[in-house]
């Protein structure tokens, strides 16, 4: 089941390898690069599928306290529950570093389900603020 069920596709970012061809991804690497892919994706941003992508670039200048966090966990939770059925969402944080308040790293704790290995993401997320 491994491999049919992970799938095989075009690595993401798209990339001609040294003999002219496409580079390809397979595996829990496609999971990975699907997983960064559907973070990295606003909604509405995609004419054909406009709900495609997740709705974090929507509080893209939006405070940097507790009530914007947990929305943002909320909506990175919906969309990879939504778009990446290859896993399930075990935790997702929200957590700001030290020497830069205006930047959140979501951290995604996930389980492949063909094969129940535990894997995590972590996806850094910039909210731009205005000072005051």
């Amino acid at each position: 089941m491994g491999e049919a069920f992970l799938g095989k596709g075009w690595k993401f970012p798209i990339r001609v390898n040294a003999s002219g061809g496409l580079d390809w991804s397979a595996g829990e690497a496609s999971i990975r690069e699907a997983l960064w892919l559907i973070l990295a994706t606003p909604k509405r941003s995609r004419i054909m599928q406009p709900t495609f992508g997740c709705g974090i670039h929507d509080h893209v200048f939006s405070p940097n306290n507790p009530a914007t966090r947990a929305v943002i966990m909320d909506e990175v939770r919906q969309a990879l529950v939504r778009w990446e059925p290859r896993i399930d969402v075990l935790k997702v944080t929200a957590a700001s570093p030290p020497d830069a308040a205006n930047t959140l790293l979501l951290s995604v704790d996930y389980r492949v389900r063909s094969n129940n290995a535990a894997q995590n993401i972590v996806y850094p997320f910039y909210l731009l603020e205005g000072l005051e």
